[in-house]
Parts: structure tokens; C-alpha cells; sequence
């Protein structure tokens, strides 16, 4: 998953995945098999990793695992899973090690992708379908490792897709503004200003959640 960055719109080219906000946002929907709260428990531990605390890791990806019994495919919790698995490479110096983390942690939110149905679509949680939760968690991940990995072009083309769909318009303004801001990172990164810029007016306009963080970025970069 994203570390958060530090300073405007600075990218880590690390082992992360995306903005706090994201696994805030991606709570269970009823009917599952785990609670809410126990969903956002799990998520917690998460963002403490994100927060700098390494210690973090097992107690996140254990808690994610616990939540999906033997046998069962949650996208929900699987790209969760796969988000506390990419991180584990922070807690390693071994090269081979961080490079396996990362690429088993993708590989498990590359499944949790292809489980996704319609039923995901229309399933909802604060009104923003869990499939697009889901696909923005991937996106962030695969957009956030270096770029020898070769995933860049799929989190951008996930991305791009999620902001394209007409599920998008039904999101919440948080799950929005994530993205847009999510969309102005990736375009920074790859230097393209006007894009950035394009993006954090967007989430200013309409007042997103987020408009106080985009208005400062967009000076930063004016």
C-alpha cells in the first residue's frame, strides 16, 4: 500500500501503496462474515504501518487474514491482504526479500481484481460500490512500486477506470477526493504539471474532503 508522502505531492517510489484515507474508506459491507468493527480494527493496525510503525505489519496482515475464513475469496479483504503482504519489505534489508513481498502482495491483489462481479458493483459501503475500494487500493499499490516492477501502466489504466466509470459519480466525496488526489501523485511523478493541476482543482471545485491538502499542493506546484 502508499506511505504517506512526505511534502507536497512527494511520491515515495518504495514499497507503499496509498493515502490514509483510502483504507479508512474501505470498511466491510453488510452481509459479510466479519463486522464492521472488525474490519476497521484490522485496517487500524494498517495504518499504523503507514505511520512509520513497522511493528505493525504481522499484526495487520494477521488480523486481514483472520477476517476471511479457509477457503472463502473476499476481494475486500484480499487486497487488504495483499497490501499488508507488499509491506512486509519495509521490515527486511534483504533485496530479494523486499522484491518478493512486493511482488506476492501484488499478485494477491491481482486475484482480488479478477473475483471482482457485478454483485461487487452494487454492493456499497457510504454509497461507493466496494469494487471500486477494492481497485483503488490496487491501483495506488501498483503506481507506488518502483518502476522496475513493470506495473505502472496497470495502475494508471485502473486508475483511469475508476475515475471513467459511471459507478464513480455514485462514490462519496471522500472516496472522490482519494482519487483525484491519488491521480494528481501519479501525474507529479511522472512530471506532468498541467495534469496535477487539473486534478486538485478538481477536488477544490467540489469541495471534497480533501480541498484544504489540494489547495496547498496546487500552490506548491504553481
Amino acid at each position: 500500500m502508499i506511505d504517506p508522502a512526505s511534502g507536497p505531492l512527494r511520491v515515495r517510489r518504495g514499497i507503499a501503496v496509498t493515502a490514509l484515507t483510502i483504507i479508512a474508506l474501505t470498511l466491510a459491507r453488510p452481509g459479510m462474515a466479519y463486522t464492521e468493527a472488525e474490519y476497521e480494527d484490522a485496517s487500524r493496525a494498517l495504518r499504523a504501518v503507514y505511520a512509520g510503525d513497522n511493528a505493525a505489519i504481522p499484526v495487520a496482515l494477521d488480523k486481514f487474514k483472520a477476517l476471511s475464513p479457509a477457503g472463502s475469496a473476499d476481494p475486500l479483504v484480499m487486497v487488504n491482504v495483499g497490501a499488508a503482504t507488499s509491506l512486509q519489505s519495509r521490515a527486511t534489508i534483504l533485496p530479494w526479500k523486499k522484491i518478493s513481498y512486493a511482488e506476492d502482495g501484488m499478485a494477491i491483489q491481482d486475484k482480488a481484481i479478477a473475483l471482482l462481479t457485478p454483485a461487487h458493483d452494487a454492493s456499497l459501503y457510504k454509497g461507493t460500490p466496494v469494487s471500486l475500494h477494492v481497485r483503488l487500493v490496487a491501483a495506488s499499490t501498483f503506481l507506488s512500486v518502483p518502476r522496475f516492477f513493470n506495473r505502472e501502466a496497470q495502475g494508471g489504466k485502473i486508475l483511469n477506470g475508476i475515475m471513467d466509470s459511471p459507478l464513480f459519480e455514485q462514490a462519496n466525496p471522500q472516496f472522490k477526493g482519494a482519487t483525484w488526489m491519488r491521480a494528481a501523485r501519479w501525474a507529479v511523478d511522472e512530471k506532468r504539471l498541467e495534469d496535477a493541476k487539473k486534478y486538485l482543482l478538481i477536488v477544490i471545485e467540489r469541495s471534497a474532503p480533501q480541498a484544504h491538502e489540494a489547495a496547498a499542493q496546487l500552490a506548491a506546484i504553481q
